[in-house]
């Protein structure tokens, strides 16, 4: 409450002359509250505090306005009093002081004369204050006025610059000679405080670089303020720069510079003194300010000695041991006496130099400067949360090692106070304020890269970034093995994850995640169940990133005891080793052994292991600290047996080969889950069978590189789909009262393999469509939009889609989900229609007409309805509805095309594909529309050519091809010009002119483009284009002849070249049914000049004979260079 005294101290402002009574109906009720609050005396008594509370509440709720009547020197003495009546142990006490202080202050106005120019805080905390502790309670009074109050407006902007700029000032100057070390931390800590309540409560935005820099140099000083064997001096801005940035150290004593570089063997006398001790993690909060709990301070470069003469060295990270239970077992083996031996401690000959009240003023000062690095960390983090990522990395340098240079020192960062630091907090803080800055950092990480050696005269920043990486591993590992706090030990474990899921290990040399998965192992039995999971979370990272790694497959295939039971693991002896072996919950690998393809019969001991803790009893090892378990839970705590879910699934996701090899077993295992009163242990079990039908699903595609006797069998799939249909999973989709749980189960059932479907019990594949259906009508949003997409996935099954009544129903349901309020529904659905009709196109390629002439005419208009109104949607939904109009105006048969009914709709649905196409939607959409236009196209039954709406879609398609940025829109569009098959359909000679006039302007400016990234369409674009001119020439009239001739005498060479191009060319991957052998092009050209030849032209016409020229040219050139590139550089001159 200081904070308030030195308001109620108020000597600038002066007492108002006007008397009070002259205003005697404004301020009443102000008085006479406080002439109560005055009237009180300190009681602790429970009535006391309720009257107290009751006036605090009046107070707040007073309405104050300028000119309220209520003085300066009243509110001090209301404050002040208040100040004295309330006790700091009151904290709800204390908060309404708080919100009365702010309300006060803000409402009455009070800011200018507190941080005006001449404000008094201005003044009190400037550097020329004489009174250190003045000073120091004015900074806390304006680090007060900077925090924010729910419900109340926080400070303007102008006051928000004036209080940072005065906090930045403090934290730049020096400390003064009239001001001890305690007092300076605190004025410290204010300071930090200050800015760190209005980057949170103010959402102040740091846009200047100067700026920016400048707060990031003070706070990179004050991280390290008082950390024992080290002293930085750092510049007043740090600047945005990929190298590392100067920090200079100043010079240390010979024997403290020894001390915090390296960890010596301590001599026999001196060891002796130094008892183990076991601390339990509860006591570790209450110790930690006055520094009885320590890490060692380890550099890159040190050694450090473990019990009984064994020492670790950092270069062999990967073969060190650890103890099994981490904090406690380690200080049971006497490694945390080594450990916890501080350099602070160590500079100091013996321990007995200093007396009781010098040692415990040091003790006092440790706490204070510990506190001043947490609080320029914290103030860091929340430096990090208000600027861009882009913004921060620029500064990526100055916090994250790097690998120093042969004898240099390394730079000071973030991973010095995870490695020195005393104190289990502040190293807890630092690796909150890593993750924080990995967190999100893929992209600016993917540009590393190390897999071949660079000697070079300049190292590359890719290099770099790649060292940065290798450097952070490094670390993280010397920290995780030097830190005796769980809590300490989680954060480490945590950032690790942060950094594999970011880091681009596909483009680093190996070994990097080798070392963290072996060093990680004895952590998933720790006594902690926070280290547990965390660890956990980080051998998932590993398996999801960049999946599948040949580096995380070999280790996935270790044996159960790799890297458990030799001298050279990173692990410790596990008691015993195959631990996590026991009777599995479903059949025995044995018995499954039958789903374990060729060449992995090796068991992967992750997925026992997550088995296992999923299943099985928990041990009585690790019951001792699981405070997440239930009382009288016989299961690991249920944070553990969700995250081995989720490693499950990722394994599903990335490895499935190794996954499938325990299908049946993980069936039971999702039966289990899915049986429990849990919903969330349910929830993961569903998406662990999604992955693995999803898996089953990948296996059977036309693209799949799994070789036919690497694939779970069918009768396999069936086996276990039936397992899942008669347990628990019905039940789940019928779970309303759990609509999350409801959803992940409609996409589970969406997952299964088409194959394995079609082999179900009839009972069960019933059972699977009427649930869908009956879900359809669920008034939760995320089921009814997972039941719209899992019937999108069903039309497309072959043992369904020939089915006319599950079609119909199937339609009518996803009809009305694209009639819904929410867009997530109606995205889905506008997808799954988009299947339907695709299934419709391919019920019309089977020989069987009976599913065309029984489909209900009238749920086509309906389906055409919908589109037409689906296609003015969103994009979401926009891009599906335009495949579907596509596909329904192809299916439509001559019998639906003559009904009057369908003329206006044909034109409707025509007019919003055009419309599409030329729209300045997102880009799927407009290659939607195009490819739809193809679709309609392809319907011989349309009055193509002959329609009002025939020029409108050429002139529509024919600009995109021309002028479109996205050079995929414009192939797309180039394929639909090039579907007619007939001459009629592409209506008058002037139509058929323009078409052909576009496709040679879009070949001439086949590489005009902005967009760096569509270069690499341009030959897939140029192929189209020539495809498409071709056609035009092997359909053309007699009447056509002119104009294309005049075109080529102007444009001939630039059309030959390409076409020739074109012809000799290899595929180009595009996904536009271009024939691609040479054979087919050559074929095309062939056609084109067989078909001049046909042409009737009148007689003096020389455009047919020139253009058969032209073709005649292209063939003999093509022929020529077949067998000499020669002929090709004296095209240009024909």
């Amino acid at each position: 409450m200081a904070a308030v005294q030195v308001v109620g101290s108020w000597p600038s402002v002066q007492p108002r002359e006007a008397p009070r009574e002259a205003i005697p109906e404004r301020g009443n009720g102000f008085r006479l509250l406080s002439a109560r609050l005055c009237a009180l005396r300190p009681d602790d008594s429970s009535s006391a505090r309720t009257e107290i509370h009751l006036l605090f509440d009046q107070l707040i709720s007073e309405n104050y306005s300028e000119g309220s009547g209520v003085a300066p020197e009243d509110v001090s003495a209301l404050l002040v009093q208040a100040c004295r009546l309330v006790p700091l142990n009151q904290n709800h006490l204390v908060s309404k002081v708080s919100q009365l202080i702010h309300h006060l202050l803000n409402r009455l106005q009070y800011l200018p004369e507190l941080l005006g120019n001449t404000g008094l805080l201005m003044k009190l905390s400037d550097l020329a204050q004489s009174d250190p502790e003045v000073r120091r309670a004015a900074v806390h009074c304006m680090a007060n006025l900077c925090l924010s109050v729910p419900g109340q407006p926080y400070l303007e902007e102008p006051y928000q610059n004036v209080c940072f700029q005065a906090f930045l000032t403090i934290l730049q100057s020096p400390k003064s000679s009239d001001m001890d070390d305690i007092t300076f931390c605190m004025l410290l800590q204010n300071a930090l405080k200050g800015i760190q309540s209005l980057l949170n409560g103010g959402r102040m935005k740091l846009t200047q670089t100067d700026e920016l820099g400048a707060l990031l140099a003070v706070l990179k000083k004050f991280m390290f303020h008082g950390l024992p064997g080290l002293n930085i001096e750092m510049p007043t801005v740090l600047y945005p720069t990929p190298l590392p940035q100067y920090d200079g150290r100043t010079p240390i004593k010979p024997q403290q510079s020894e001390s915090s570089a390296s960890r010596p063997t301590l001599n026999k006398k001196k060891k002796s003194k130094v008892k183990p001790k076991k601390i339990q993690q509860g006591e570790e909060e209450e110790k930690e300010s006055s520094g009885e709990i320590e890490a060692a301070p380890v550099t890159g470069t040190g050694r450090v000695n473990l019990h009984e003469g064994n020492t670790w060295c950092p270069s062999s990270l990967g073969v060190q041991s650890l103890p099994l239970d981490g904090s406690g077992a380690a200080e049971k083996d006497g490694v945390s006496s080594s450990f916890s031996s501080s350099s602070w401690k160590r500079v100091s000959s013996s321990e007995s130099d200093f007396s009781d009240a010098e040692g415990g003023m040091q003790s006092k000062m440790r706490s204070y400067q510990a506190k001043v690095r947490q609080g320029a960390l914290v103030c860091f983090l929340s430096t990090i949360k208000s600027i861009e990522k882009k913004v921060l990395y620029g500064y990526w340098s100055a916090f994250i090692p790097d690998t120093p240079e042969l004898g240099s020192p390394q730079s000071v960062s973030l991973m010095t106070l995870t490695l020195k630091d005393p104190s289990p907090k502040t190293r807890a803080c630092a690796l909150q304020v890593l993750s924080a800055i990995l967190e999100g950092s893929k992209q600016f990480l993917s540009v590393a890269e190390d897999t071949s050696d660079h000697r070079r005269a300049f190292t590359p920043f890719s290099v770099m970034i790649a060292c940065s990486i290798r450097e952070l591993h490094r670390c993280l590992l010397l920290a995780l093995v030097a830190e005796s706090s769980s809590q300490t030990v989680t954060q480490i474990i945590k950032c690790l994850a942060n950094l594999v899921s970011n880091a681009p290990y596909d483009r680093l040399k190996l070994s990097l995640l080798t070392k963290v998965w072996n060093q990680i192992k004895p952590y998933i039995r720790h006594k902690d169940v926070n280290v547990r999971v965390s660890s956990l979370t980080l051998l998932g990272a590993i398996v999801s990133t960049h999946a599948p790694l040949p580096e995380v497959q070999l280790l996935l295939q270790q044996p159960c005891s790799s890297g458990l039971g030799n001298s050279n693991s990173a692990t410790p002896h596990l008691s015993p080793p195959d631990w996590w072996k026991k009777a599995p919950a479903g059949p025995s690998l044995e018995e499954t052994s039958v789903s374990s393809p060729k060449g992995s019969s090796e068991p992967c001991w992750l997925i026992r292991l997550c088995i296992s803790i999923v299943v099985l009893p928990k041990e009585d090892s690790c019951s001792g600290s699981d405070a997440g378990s239930a009382a009288g839970s016989t299961y690991e705590p249920s944070p553990m047996r969700l995250e081995a879910l989720q490693v499950l699934t990722l394994l599903a996701r990335g490895y499935f080969s190794m996954t499938q090899a325990y299908l049946m077993e993980l069936g039971e295992v999702i039966c289990k889950c899915m049986g429990e009163a849990d919903p969330s242990i349910q929830l993961h079990g569903a998406k662990l069978l999604e992955e693995l039908g999803t898996g089953l699903i990948q296996q059977y595609k036309p693209d799949s590189t799994a070789a036919p006797d690497q694939r779970a069998p069918v009768f396999l799939v069936v086996m276990f789909w039936t397992m899942m249909l008669n347990g628990p999973l019905p039940r789940a989709l019928q779970n309303s009262e759990h609509p999350t749980l409801q959803a992940s189960a409609c996409d589970a059932l969406s997952s299964i393999l088409p194959e394995a479907f079609s082999n179900l019990p009839n009972d069960r594949q019933m059972l699977c469509i009427t649930v869908l259906l009956g879900l359809n009508d669920s008034k939760n949003r995320l089921v009814k939009a997972a039941t719209s997409r899992a019937l999108g996935v069903y039309v497309l099954f072959p043992c369904l889609r020939q089915d006319v009544i599950f079609v119909a129903d199937a339609a009518n349901a996803i009809l009305m989900s694209l009639e819904d309020k929410s867009l997530n529904v109606r995205a889905k659905a506008a997808w799954s229609l988009g299947n339907l009709t695709d299934t419709l196109i391919v019920n019309m390629e089977t020989p069987d007409p009976s599913f065309q002439e029984e489909f209900s005419g009238l749920l086509l208009l309906k389906m055409l309805r919908s589109a037409i109104e689906a296609s003015k949607d969103k994009d979401k939904v926009k891009s599906n509805a335009v495949r579907a109009l596509g596909n329904l105006l192809h299916f439509l048969q001559p019998s639906h095309i003559e009904k009057p009914t369908f003329a206006e709709i044909i034109e409707e649905s025509i007019q919003a594909l055009i419309s599409t196409v030329l729209t300045e939607a997102a880009m799927k959409v407009r290659w939607n529309a195009c490819y739809a236009m193809g679709n309609v196209f392809k319907n011989p039954a349309l009055p193509l050519g002959t329609a009002p709406w025939t020029s409108q879609a050429y002139n529509a398609l024919t600009s995109v091809v021309t002028s479109c940025k996205n050079f995929k829109v414009r192939i797309r569009s180039a394929a639909a010009l090039s579907v007619p098959g007939k001459r009629e359909q592409y209506g008058s000679v002037d139509q058929y002119a323009r078409i052909w006039n576009a496709l040679v302007t879009a070949l001439q400016k086949s590489e005009d483009t902005i967009d760096f990234l569509e270069f690499k369409y341009c030959v897939s674009l140029r192929t189209q284009i020539c495809q498409a001119l071709i056609h035009l020439l092997s359909l053309a009239s007699a009447s056509d002849l002119p104009c294309m001739k005049e075109t080529l005498e102007l444009s001939g060479n630039m059309v030959q070249s390409y076409i020739l191009q074109f012809l000799k060319s290899g595929a180009e991957g595009d996904d536009t049914g271009a024939p691609h052998s040479p054979q087919e092009r050559d074929q095309m050209v062939r056609m084109a000049l067989k078909h001049m030849g046909s042409i009737q032209a009148p007689t003096g016409d020389t455009a047919r004979r020139a253009i058969m020229g032209f073709l005649e040219e292209i063939l003999a050139v093509c022929f020529d260079s077949s067998g000499s590139q020669g002929a090709l550089p004296g095209l240009t001159n024909q």
